[in-house]
């Protein structure tokens, strides 16, 4: 479904994101795990179109993206949730969601928003509270089900689980499970790296922009030096 081929990226003169190469194929569950600046929140927005590789290609369904403006690709199947969650303050819940439709048909809108709440019953509960007045993990369900409204084949989220309270982490890795088991595949890119590493089939571990090691999910968990560097171990 997506393959990224020797990306490389700057900001200026700092060389972030180093000819790295990875793949997701339809159905899987990918982590991307790193320490803070590991570059792995620079990887997805580049696949996104919001920064530019120097280098290399992006293929997404087996067609280039790396020159496609980020803003027509999310009506290619392709949507990111952004790391701080990023909801429109001031709109309500749904004007939220409705928002993340923009490029859908508006007959699709309703029975979209209605497969969203069956997702997230709580938001249907305060659809019509204005989103700055959610709590964090209410506002990271909303940002995830706004992408969601644009019917994404693949779904990319950045840092999902930051700022939250353990007991909504164990919520937010929840839902991540119920959205794979009705079929999203998913690019997670996440610090919390036991988390991530046991809902994903596979996982990258990037260290200072480069790709270090990668495994199926499981047998990372288990790997002696991951341990050591994010599990604790």
């Amino acid at each position: 479904m997506l393959q990224v081929d020797h990306i490389n990226v700057y900001y200026g003169a700092i060389h972030a994101v180093k000819d790295i190469s990875f793949y997701v194929d339809e159905g899987e569950i990918v982590t991307l795990i790193g320490a803070n600046g590991a570059g792995k929140s620079t990887t997805l927005q580049t696949i996104s179109g919001l920064l530019r590789s120097r280098t290399g290609s992006i293929e997404f369904l087996g067609k280039p993206i790396q020159n496609v403006p980020a803003s027509k690709l999310v009506a290619h199947g392709l949507a990111q949730v952004p790391e701080g969650r990023r909801v429109f303050q001031q709109m309500t819940v749904e004007e939220n969601l409705e928002m993340g439709a923009f490029t859908q048909a508006n007959s699709t809108i309703a029975p979209n928003l209605e497969r969203v709440y069956e997702q997230f019953p709580r938001l249907k509960e305060r659809r019509r509270q204005v989103a700055g007045t959610l709590s964090g993990g209410e506002q990271q369900m909303l940002a995830m089900g706004r992408a969601l409204m644009s019917n994404p084949k693949l779904l990319m989220l950045d840092e999902p689980s930051m700022g939250l309270a353990h007991i909504l982490v164990d919520q937010i890795f929840e839902i991540i499970q119920r959205l794979h088991k009705a079929g999203t595949t998913i690019l997670l890119v996440e610090q919390n790296a036991q988390m991530a590493l046991s809902v994903a089939d596979r996982g990258y571990v990037l260290e200072t922009g480069r790709i270090t090691l990668t495994g199926p999910g499981q047998e990372l968990l288990a790997d002696e030096a991951v341990k050591k560097a994010y599990l604790g171990g």
